[in-house]
């Protein structure tokens, strides 16, 4: 192949065999049939169809140094790929893009996801938005207030400290995977909104933008933290962990509830619709799924054997704070405590791994109730976050009244970069500080400290209860809350 030579994608796609195996990325073609089986997702994702890294795009499931990083020198591109034109799907997404209500017009975190659904791809959105199975467990349980009155609230303040590090709210950024399928930023656009509004990120293993990506667009001395999906070559994942160290990460997020990632049927049923050059690929292919979903293909590095014998070794190459993400049982609190630990995240993974799990709200009860009969309670040594279905301030206060050091917030941060960049995620920290300011006086906080199990009723978590028959006389006459609006257009 000669260098200068324009190679169109049906030469390309003939490419698909053990033999001969070629990839467009960045316009570029490249020979990785010697890099197969080095590939981090395996190598049958890609001998499945090449070209879906150029249909469906390289960059949402890569960070940008993929190539320079992991194809050795004998995988330089070998020639150019013809120009794509740009598809009906993207010229309706600028038209879409163009008739976003404007940013003051979005009143909570609900807006941004209404908007995000509107604007990504479908297979984006059915990524981003999918839970696992009946989607069940993605759906929240309901905690009401006891307010107290007659305070002087004039002055309130909801700063904290997580693992040791200023936050000026309660919360972080959860880590969640893939952020260019949303924005040409991805992660990116959480970093500058972090250090600009003084809250953590947390950085995901299977972010687009590398770590060091990441970790250089961060203020000096901006903490962030690191979730991590533990590698079955453990060097692989000592050299990740201590590389992180070493630019400054302040705690180790160890994703502890996937040894494999759940059947997530929305993502599922997106990820091989396609009837043009990668259905003709696929001809003859043996021994792969065609059901596995971005996520399933992405994760296949991730070692299914984790065990609580493994936490001495992760105590041993590094000195960050180190947290279990996913913990659900009171039984798994108590060893994690035992075993050294300084911290745990009640989870259940956004819905997306074991449908019909409880809540990591509804866990918080029972597992606070375990860890005050092992010493004093709150312990200063070990911190209890949650996430999970957060859009506002009052989910966050809830969790903090019933035990929570601080809450992790995923989606809500994804859907408004996704809508509106850096700006949208900007925006929803102001919505949350506004929420949090007016919430803790009604509630009669003057600061977090003055939250207690006592402002809370979480008698109904467990209940579990179906939804009580509609109050078609009420309904009738109750004019309902709505989603910022799009401006009409036409294609």
């Amino acid at each position: 192949m000669g260098a200068a030579s324009l190679i169109p994608e049906q030469v390309v796609a003939q490419h698909a065999s053990r033999d001969s195996c070629w990839i467009i990325v960045h316009n570029k073609v490249y020979d990785i049939t010697d890099f197969l089986d080095e590939h981090p997702g395996g190598s049958k994702i890609i001998l499945l169809c090449p070209m879906l890294l150029y249909q469906c795009g390289y960059e949402p499931i890569h960070p940008p140094d993929m190539i320079s990083s992991n194809l050795p020198r004998r995988s330089k591109p070998s020639a150019s790929a013809a120009e794509k034109p740009e598809t009906d799907e993207q010229k309706k997404r600028q038209l879409v893009l163009a008739s976003r209500p404007p940013l003051d017009e979005i009143l909570n975190l609900h807006d941004f996801e209404a908007v995000a659904r509107a604007v990504l791809t479908d297979k984006a959105w059915a990524y981003y938005s999918s839970a696992s199975d009946d989607e069940l467990a993605i759906r929240e349980n309901s905690v009401w207030f006891l307010p107290r009155i007659l305070r002087d609230v004039t002055s309130v303040d909801w700063s904290t400290t997580i693992l040791g590090q200023k936050s000026s709210l309660p919360i972080y950024i959860s880590a969640t995977a893939l952020g260019k399928l949303g924005h040409p930023d991805g992660e990116l656009n959480l970093t500058r909104a972090a250090a600009k509004h003084g809250i953590i990120q947390m950085i995901p293993t299977l972010a687009s933008c590398s770590f060091d990506e990441i970790v250089d667009a961060a203020q000096p001395n901006q903490p962030l933290f690191l979730q991590l999906y533990v590698n079955r070559d453990r060097e692989v994942t000592k050299k990740y962990v201590q590389h992180a160290e070493k630019r400054g990460v302040k705690g180790l997020f160890i994703t502890v509830d996937a040894p494999q990632l759940g059947r997530r049927e929305k993502d599922m049923r997106m990820r091989f619709v396609d009837d043009g050059a990668g259905a003709k690929v696929q001809e003859g292919q043996s021994g792969v799924k065609k059901d596995q979903g971005i996520a399933r293909a992405i994760s296949s590095f991730i070692d299914p054997s984790l065990a609580w014998k493994d936490i001495p070794w992760f105590r041993s190459i590094t000195k960050m704070p180190i947290i279990l993400k996913g913990v659900a049982s009171p039984q798994d609190a108590i060893m994690a405590l035992e075993a050294g630990v300084q911290g745990i995240v009640l989870s259940n993974h956004g819905g997306r791994q074991l449908d019909n799990s409880r809540s990591g709200l509804e866990n918080l009860v029972d597992i606070v109730a375990a860890l005050k009969t092992r010493g004093p309670w709150p312990n200063p040594s070990f911190s209890v976050f949650i996430d999970g279905g957060v859009r506002r301030a009052s989910d966050v206060l809830k969790a903090l009244a019933l035990g929570a050091s601080a809450v992790g917030v995923g989606r809500g941060f994804l859907y408004a970069f996704s809508a509106y960049g850096q700006e949208g995620v900007e925006k929803a920290i102001e919505i949350l500080r506004d929420e949090f300011e007016m919430n803790m006086r009604l509630l009669g906080c003057r600061n977090l400290s003055e939250l207690g199990p006592d402002m809370v009723d979480a008698s109904a978590l467990h209940t579990h209860a179906g939804l009580a028959p509609q109050d078609n006389l009420y309904a009738a006459t109750y004019q309902p809350l709505r989603l910022a609006q799009f401006k009409e257009f036409k294609l």
